[in-house]
C-alpha cells in the first residue's frame, strides 16, 4: 500500500476515500463540530454557496467529506483543548497529509501552527506548519465588534 505515513503511524491513501453522498452534484462539506463559537455563520456561508452542508465531528464525516471547514474563536489554548476533546487534531492530520481540502478559519487556521502565544502564555499548536502565531506590535488595532449609533 502506498501513500502516507502520519506521525500517529495511520498509513492515508487518498484514493482510498469513500466520499459522502451528495444530491444534484452539490459538494459535500463538513464544518468540524467542536464547540466552536461561529459554526452557525460557517454553515450558512457554506449553504448559500451551495455546498450541502454537515455539521460533526463523527470521523466518516470529516474524513469522507469532499470539504472540511474549522472555524474557531476564542484562545489558542481553549481551541487546542476543544480540538483534542473530539480527535480533531488526528482527523485534521489525516485530510491533511492526504492532500484532502481543510479550510481553517481565525484561530481554526493559527492552531496549525507549532505553538501559539496569548497574554504572555504559549500553547502547542498542531504542528503542521513551523512557527509560532503572536500578535504583531501595531500602535493601533483594527476595530472588531459592534458600535451603538445614536
Amino acid at each position: 500500500m502506498s501513500g502516507k505515513v502520519l506521525r500517529d503511524g495511520a498509513i492515508i491513501d487518498p484514493s482510498a476515500s469513500q466520499k459522502l453522498p451528495s444530491p444534484e452534484g452539490k459538494p459535500t462539506v463538513t464544518v468540524l463540530d467542536y464547540g466552536s463559537g461561529n459554526v452557525r455563520s460557517a454553515v450558512r456561508a457554506l449553504e448559500r454557496a451551495g455546498a450541502e452542508v454537515i455539521l460533526s465531528s463523527k470521523p466518516e464525516d470529516v474524513l469522507n467529506a469532499d470539504g472540511l471547514v474549522v472555524p474557531g474563536v476564542g484562545a489558542f489554548e481553549t481551541v487546542m483543548r476543544e480540538l483534542k476533546a473530539v480527535d480533531g487534531i488526528r482527523l485534521m492530520g489525516r485530510r491533511i497529509a492526504g492532500g484532502r481540502p481543510v479550510l481553517a478559519i481565525c484561530v481554526g487556521l493559527q492552531v496549525l501552527f507549532e505553538a501559539g502565544v496569548e497574554h504572555g502564555t504559549e500553547a502547542e499548536g498542531i504542528g503542521e506548519w513551523p512557527g509560532k502565531v503572536e500578535l504583531l506590535p501595531a500602535e493601533v488595532v483594527p476595530h472588531m465588534g459592534w458600535n451603538t449609533v445614536k
